[in-house]
Parts: C-alpha cells; structure tokens; sequence
C-alpha cells in the first residue's frame, strides 16, 4: 500500500506535469516554427501578394486584348486600328517610307 501511494505520488508530482510540458512544448514549436506555422504564414502572405499583383496585371493585358479583338471582328473592324496594325508590321519594309511612331497610351 505504502508503494502504491508514493507510485501515485511520484507520478502526480513529477510525470504528469513533465509530460503536459513536453506537449505543450512539442505544439508550441510547430505552431510558430513548423511548416504551417506563424512564421511559413508570413512567407506565404507575402507570395500571395505578389501573385495577386501579377493576376491583376495579366487581367488587365487580356481585357486590352480582348477589346482590340473585338475593334477587329468580321463586319465591326475599327479603320483606325486596322491602319495602326498594318503601320506596325510593315514600318520599314517599304524602301523610302518614313513612319514616325507615336507613344502608347
């Protein structure tokens, strides 16, 4: 009976609390330092900041795409930007030709 108590008492005192310590300490270095902890959180905002900015600019190059597309459908085709597009593409192919080019807007 004598060393059943200081077994329950040995464990109560010393085991128990060491054991929820090493846990907790376990949790707490994975929480800050592990692959989805605190710190790989910032890592990853960071990344989905930059890649958002990217988004946003190739939105913003298909939306100019798709309306120079639509300026050159079958039956809708804008004069000035068939023009523009035949300026670019033979500038300097016809000899004596002078084209001054214009900035972009």
């Amino acid at each position: 009976m004598r060393i059943r108590h200081s077994v329950t008492r040995f464990f109560g005192i010393i085991v128990i609390p060491a054991v929820s310590a090493a846990a907790i300490l376990y949790f707490g270095y994975y929480l800050i330092w592990g692959t989805r902890g605190l710190i790989a959180l910032a890592d990853v905002s960071q990344r989905l900041s930059v890649k958002e900015q990217q988004l946003a600019t190739l939105a913003g190059q298909r939306n100019r795409l798709e309306h120079r597309i639509k300026l050159l459908q079958n039956g809708a085709e804008d004069p000035d930007l068939v023009e523009e597009l035949a300026r670019e593409q033979m500038l300097g192919s016809t000899p004596g030709q002078i084209a001054v080019p214009r900035e972009r807007h």
